[in-house]
């Protein structure tokens, strides 16, 4: 069993007397996964590429189609938290269909998941952070279920006004409790006369890596889809959860050994990319998305050329579809740069 960071947080409160929210879940996850493959029936939790194969295919000819409309010019494909590669995996042999073939890039800092990208996609080239993708040709982006793993800041309005939570060392734990400093400043001006004991979320590290994928868009060319589970950002709400062998757990017991997650404002997402000369699609549900790109008739083919897996088809496609599954909590956006063709999918 892989070690928890209890003693080392432990150990930096007691130094500092807290940490933010935002520092201990960028520690918790950094080890988390570090140290392990999150994915699957013996992992913690299942991601839509490893639900079924349509979704890369279905995202690569997506890619292949604005890549055509776009007069076909040499570009990188470039995947944010690639997982075990399973979605490059589909999404690259799709692009193949339509004489699509682009260089490889992702962005992974953990060792045990980039060998397993190295299984499905060993010509990739691996950065430790979007600094060092390529600056000389368009970029077909992908980020799935990636944003929502970035550390939040969360505030809580108390009785004497707003406060950053943080966490410190408790009696029998970790505790979450407002800081001392004011923090009304930090809060919306719709949101900041909410009553006492909601919460408001911010991710600074989504915003700042939006605007950069967005500068690069602008000078370079290319496209930015990103599919999470989220919202438009114009409410309340503490959204923090932790996922432990597919079942919820105490985001703040054994950090390091859950996946920390909190849902993605898209609406903070949108805003920083209008700052930059891109045009913004969506978001739209995954599952209207999905379809509007062909998913349906992509399962119905998988199923003639496989009836002896007709139900498992069948299965994944009401997961990656119906509103009572991933359909509507998961939302797509679209982000491309002026003057390119508009991806499809977004209506």
């Amino acid at each position: 069993m892989q070690p928890d960071l209890t003693d080392e947080i432990a150990a930096l409160i007691a130094a500092r007397g807290s940490v933010s929210l935002e520092r201990f879940m960028g520690l918790a996850n950094a080890h988390y996964y570090a140290t392990r493959d999150p994915l699957g029936a013996g992992g913690d939790f299942i991601t839509s590429p490893e639900i079924s194969q349509m979704f890369g295919e279905v995202i690569g000819l997506c890619l292949a189609d604005l890549w055509q409309r776009a007069d076909a010019p040499p570009c990188a494909y470039v995947e944010l938290g690639p997982g075990r590669g399973t979605l490059a995996a589909d999404a690259l042999r799709a692009m193949k269909v339509a004489k699509l073939s682009p260089a490889v890039h992702f962005v992974e800092t953990s060792p045990l998941l980039r060998d397993c990208q190295r299984e499905r996609v060993p010509k990739a080239k691996w950065h430790d952070s979007i600094a060092t993708l390529p600056k000389d040709r368009p970029l077909l982006i992908v980020a799935n279920e990636f944003f929502d793993a970035l550390p939040i800041r969360q505030y809580i309005r108390t009785i004497q006004g707003w406060r950053e939570r943080v966490v410190k060392n408790g009696v029998e734990g970790f505790e979450l409790v407002p800081g001392d400093d004011p923090a009304d400043r930090a809060i919306p001006s719709h949101l900041r006369h909410a009553d006492p004991g909601s919460v408001v979320e911010q991710r600074p590290a989504a915003n700042e890596i939006m605007t950069e994928l967005c500068e690069r868009l602008a000078r370079q060319g290319g496209v930015l889809i990103a599919i999470d589970y989220g919202h438009s950002g114009r409410a309340a709400g503490d959204t923090l959860q932790a996922i432990h062998a597919h079942a919820y757990a105490d985001p703040l017991a054994r950090p390091g050994r859950s996946d920390l997650t909190a849902h993605v404002d898209f609406g903070a997402l949108i805003a920083a990319a209008e700052e930059e000369d891109v045009e913004v699609y969506g978001p739209v549900d995954q599952g209207q998305w999905l379809l509007a790109l062909g998913l349906s008739d992509r399962a119905a083919k998988l199923a003639r050329t496989a009836p002896e897996r007709a139900d498992e088809v069948t299965a994944a496609y009401r997961r990656l579809t119906h509103p009572e599954e991933m359909g509507e909590l998961f939302k797509v956006l679209g982000v491309g740069a002026a003057g390119w063709p508009s991806p499809a999918g977004f209506g």
